[in-house]
């Protein structure tokens, strides 16, 4: 393999473990909360700080459940279809966790911002290493985008209203249930038995589908007064 095409395969597969589609939504989400708090320049590094840290879950995530993977040939994983290493990944992990801290605390979200930052990369850690398997799965979301709100309008000085907070909590809440179901069964066999997993599938959609009512609900009803 070339060297070009070698550089091309590993950086897919670096974007791909970082489980683009939800980083994506995620970074996009805070940018554009933070607009409502602080500048353009400044919003763009906290941003900027929140792609760091869901490198961090998103890689993690990979190299955690790679042998699980393995052993389920999900070939559509990086790690599996062999575009980047164990090690590789690792070493990307350690680079971007540095990154998320500095970007957040010499950043806009300061001391108090990037310690909330720092605790919701800590939650959805422990949800890759082991809450996953349990029956509290659902709270390391809970937590993780709950600090989401809190991280950026405490470094404003102010406090996130009450139902933007849960709005967070509620739609995180949802994904869980419904990211899970696709991989529902070969999670059951691997011994994977987080809340959705026990639920079942067809209890598990429709929990999320009950949630995404209530949140968009309140969303759309509260959603003036976020300008």
């Amino acid at each position: 393999m070339a060297r070009s095409d070698k550089f091309l395969s590993s950086l897919k597969g670096y974007v791909l473990a970082t489980h683009f589609g939800p980083t994506v939504l995620v970074v996009s989400i805070a940018f554009v909360l933070s607009l409502t708090q602080f500048s353009m320049s400044e919003s763009i590094q906290i941003a900027a700080a929140i792609l760091a840290g869901q490198c961090v879950v998103g890689w993690s995530n990979d190299l955690i459940d790679f042998p699980r993977d393995l052993a389920a040939s999900r070939i559509g994983k990086p790690l599996v279809a062999g575009l980047i290493s164990p090690i590789q990944l690792k070493r990307a992990i350690f680079i971007a966790l540095i990154l998320a801290g500095v970007l957040s605390f010499i950043g806009p979200l300061g001391i108090k911002g990037g310690a909330l930052h720092g605790i919701g990369l800590l939650s959805a850690t422990l949800y890759n290493l082991k809450l996953k398997e349990t029956l509290l799965s659902v709270l390391p979301y809970i937590v993780s985008f709950g600090a989401v709100p809190w991280a950026i309008y405490i470094s404003a000085g102010k406090h996130p209203s009450l139902w933007l907070v849960l709005a967070f909590v509620i739609f995180s809440s949802a994904f869980h249930f419904l990211n899970v179901v696709k991989d529902l069964d070969m999670d059951v066999k691997q011994g994977v038995l987080g809340l959705p997993q026990r639920l079942g599938r067809k209890r598990s959609i429709a929990v999320a589908i009950f949630l995404i009512l209530i949140g968009a609900i309140l969303v759309i009803s509260k959603w003036g007064s976020l300008f």
